[in-house]
């Protein structure tokens, strides 16, 4: 039942957010470390995260129940009533903005609430009806970084507004991707996400053109003296193959192959990214 249960926080995007959250912390505190407001920062949020993820899961069951991926969800199946679910969910949310707000500052527990409410109610309703769904989801998904950032410096700054603008333009070719080899699902769902709307092809023309726009925001910390040159080569570099296997999708025989490669290859993306922002903070 534990596990039922811990499967309606979708520890995945928990264990993913995590990642930029510890990012954003790192590049604030620039060396600085303060280990009880590290904790409540990524408590706090991982609290939150999983809160809307089970109001994701209560208000998403109706679709889930036609999708492969996601028909054996508990939700789905009945194996947790619906009146538990919203318990457990109100109760993992109220630690966790009770966490930010005790131990962080109002700005980002005010941050935190603004991703959650884009989660749980307007990506959660506009993927329904809409091809830019993706992008209204894409706001929340960039909340993190900017929540490990102003946990320290309590401002938003420009070093804030780029770590935004990086996670929103990583998560476009990143969900587009998995829209394309989970089309299917999509379909039977009836979500009107773009490789239907416009088709494949078009969809790879975007896909590529994000990832560009991706490589050339990422020297911004660089050049605005946020950042060290280990992550500027770094990730310049990681771009730039990104962008070479995005080329890839023009010529590819199997897309559903491809697609699962870009979706892969965004994940490394991600995790290199947080890596080396974190690791700004202790080397050049």
């Amino acid at each position: 039942m534990i596990k039922l249960y811990y499967s309606l926080t979708k520890p995945g995007i928990i264990y993913g957010n995590s990642l930029s959250v510890i990012a954003g912390f790192f590049l604030a505190s620039q060396g600085s470390f303060n280990p009880l407001l590290f904790l409540a920062t990524l408590f706090g949020l991982s609290f939150v995260i999983a809160s809307g993820c089970v109001f994701n899961n209560y208000l998403d069951r109706n679709i889930d129940a036609k999708m492969d991926r996601t028909k054996k969800r508990a939700m789905v199946t009945h194996q947790i009533p619906v009146s538990n679910a919203l318990i457990f969910g109100t109760a993992l949310g109220l630690t966790g903005f009770a966490l930010l707000y005790l131990f962080t500052n109002l700005l980002t527990t005010l941050i935190a609430f603004t991703g959650f409410f884009f989660y749980v109610i307007v990506y959660t309703f506009s993927k329904r009806v809409s091809v830019h769904g993706t992008l209204l989801g894409s706001i929340a998904g960039a909340v993190p970084p900017v929540v490990g950032y102003t946990a320290v410096a309590n401002t938003l700054d420009l070093a804030a507004l780029l770590l935004f603008l990086l996670l929103v333009i990583w998560q476009m070719p990143h969900f587009y991707a998995i829209a394309i080899f989970r089309l299917q699902d999509y379909k039977n769902a009836g979500i009107p996400v773009l490789p239907i709307k416009k088709g494949i092809p078009f969809t790879k023309i975007t896909i590529l053109g994000y990832v560009i726009l991706f490589a050339l925001t990422v020297p911004f910390l660089t050049l605005l003296g946020y950042t060290g040159y280990i992550y500027v080569i770094s990730m310049t570099l990681l771009a730039f193959f990104w962008i070479l296997k995005g080329l890839k999708g023009f010529s590819t025989i199997d897309n559903t192959i491809w697609a699962k490669k870009m979706f892969f290859f965004s994940l490394i993306i991600l995790l290199a990214l947080s890596i080396t922002i974190s690791l700004n903070s202790f080397l050049p």
